[in-house]
């Protein structure tokens, strides 16, 4: 699968949060190894959240893309916020890089 199709998979299976703000990273070209589609940062906005602890909205996203990390996804960083959240800080924090494999060499 491409990456360009796994990004848009994701974006049409989160759909169903119906997000209000709805950011995927590919972040594959970070990491050791060959770039493919395996490294996601998703940012999502969703009042779907509203009430919801941390861990519970991590486990939706998982549910829903439960396919996608059995498969091509190896790593999803999640930052997920209720719209009040998102009003008092839309803050996308920078991933660190890779130390992993061949990358601290």
């Amino acid at each position: 699968m491409s990456q360009e199709r796994t990004a848009q998979l994701i974006e049409q299976k989160l759909s169903a949060l119906e997000p209000q703000f709805l950011r995927i990273d590919n972040e594959s070209h970070m990491h050791s190894g060959p770039a493919t589609d395996s490294h996601f940062k998703v940012t999502l906005v969703s009042a779907e959240f509203d009430g919801v602890r941390t861990v519970v909205r991590h486990q939706k996203v998982y549910g829903i893309l439960s396919d996608e990390l059995a498969g091509p996804v190896h790593a999803l960083s999640l930052h997920l916020h209720t719209p009040d959240e998102w009003q008092t800080d839309s803050t996308i924090p920078d991933s660190p890089a890779c130390m992993g494999g061949s990358k601290h060499d």
